[in-house]
C-alpha cells in the first residue's frame, strides 16, 4: 500500500532547505536583488503558532530577508503551497498576513502562493469596499507549476527549479526526459549526498514513472541511472544500519533491565522471602528509573512496603 503523499510538508521541506532558490524560481518579481549578503531567516514556528493561535498554519513558510547594508528595509516573504486550487481561500491569507504584520510590526509582507495544478477559478485579488470607496486591496504573486512550460528550465542552475520540472507543464512524451534532467539538475547541483538521496525521493514522488518508462530511462541515461541507484543502495545500507543500531540500542537496554530487575528480585527474596504477587507484578511493570530507586532503598526498606512506597 502506498503512502499518502503530504504536498505541503515537500514543499516546507524544500523552501527551508533551499530558501534563496525558492524566493528566486517562486518569487522572482520581488527577488531579484537578494544576493549573497542577504540573510534568509526563516520564523520559528513554535513562536509564531504561541502568538497567532489557531490562526497560524504550520505548513505556511514565513521567511524574514533582510539587506545588511541597509540598502533596503526588511521583507517578509510568506509561502504557501495549495495542492487542490478549489480549497484556496485568499479571505484566509489575507487575514494571515494581516496577522503577520501586526506582529512583527512591519508592512513589507510579500504573499506567494504555490499551486500544484491550476484552476480557472483560482482568485486573484481581494477588495473590500463600496461603490464609493476602495478600503482593503489584497492581492499575492501566484506560481501555478501546472502552467510553466517545463522546457524553460531544463537546463537552469535553479535547484527548485530543476527538481520541480516533474510538476511543470510537458507533454507524455516528455516525461522521461524531463525525469533525467532534475536528476542531473539534483546530482550536479547539490553536492551534499543526503540531500541528493532526500530529494530523489521528490523527484521520483511527482514523476511517478512505471517500469516500463523506468527501464526506458535506464536505457536512455545509463549514467544518470548508475548514479541513481548508487543513491538507492546508500539509502537501504543506511536505513538498515540505523535499524540495526536502534535494535541494539534497545537490545542493550532491555538486557540491562532484566538484569536490574533479576538482581533485584534475588536480593527481595534473601531480605524478605518469597515475592507475594502484587510484589512481582510491581517489579514487571517497574520502569528502569523505578528499579534504579529500588535498588537503592532495598538496603533500607525494613518491609516490602516501605521498599514499593511512592516517593
Amino acid at each position: 500500500m502506498a503512502r499518502p503523499v503530504s504536498h505541503d510538508q515537500n514543499f516546507k521541506n524544500l523552501i527551508l532547505d533551499y530558501p534563496r532558490e525558492a524566493l528566486a524560481f517562486f518569487a522572482a518579481d520581488e527577488a531579484g536583488d537578494i544576493d549573497a549578503s542577504v540573510s534568509i531567516t526563516p520564523l520559528r514556528q513554535e513562536q509564531l503558532k504561541v502568538r497567532l493561535g489557531e490562526r497560524f498554519r504550520e505548513l505556511d513558510v514565513p521567511l524574514l530577508v533582510e539587506w545588511p547594508d541597509g540598502r533596503r528595509e526588511a521583507l517578509l516573504f510568506v509561502l504557501e503551497e495549495e495542492t487542490n486550487p478549489q480549497r484556496f481561500s485568499i479571505h484566509r491569507l489575507a487575514h494571515y498576513c494581516l496577522d503577520l504584520a501586526e506582529l512583527l510590526a512591519t508592512e513589507r509582507v510579500v504573499p506567494v502562493v504555490i499551486f500544484l495544478h491550476q484552476s480557472p477559478g483560482i482568485p486573484r485579488q481581494l477588495v473590500l469596499g463600496s461603490e464609493r470607496h476602495r478600503y482593503l486591496a489584497f492581492d499575492y504573486l501566484a506560481y501555478v507549476l501546472a502552467a510553466t512550460p517545463a522546457e524553460r528550465y531544463l537546463d537552469s542552475d535553479n535547484l527548485v527549479a530543476r527538481l520541480n520540472l516533474p510538476n511543470m507543464q510537458r507533454t507524455p512524451a516528455q516525461k522521461i526526459d524531463i525525469y533525467a534532467s532534475a536528476i542531473q539538475g539534483l546530482l550536479t547541483l547539490e553536492p551534499n549526498i543526503e540531500k541528493q538521496i532526500k530529494y530523489l525521493d521528490f523527484i521520483d514522488i511527482y514523476t511517478g514513472l512505471s517500469d516500463t518508462e523506468r527501464q526506458l530511462y535506464e536505457s536512455r541515461y545509463p549514467q544518470e541511472s548508475t548514479a541513481m541507484t548508487g543513491l538507492v543502495e546508500r539509502m537501504r545500507t543506511e536505513s538498515m544500519q540505523e535499524g540495526m543500531q536502534k535494535g541494539m540500542q534497545q537490545g542493550m537496554q532491555q538486557g540491562r533491565h532484566e538484569g536490574v530487575e533479576g538482581t533485584l528480585r534475588k536480593q527481595i527474596e534473601l531480605k524478605f522471602g518469597d515475592l507475594p504477587a502484587w510484589a512481582d507484578e510491581r517489579l514487571k511493570q517497574a520502569s528502569d528509573e523505578q528499579l534504579d530507586a529500588w535498588v537503592a532503598r532495598i538496603l533500607t526498606a525494613d518491609s516490602l512496603d516501605a521498599l514499593f512506597a511512592e516517593g
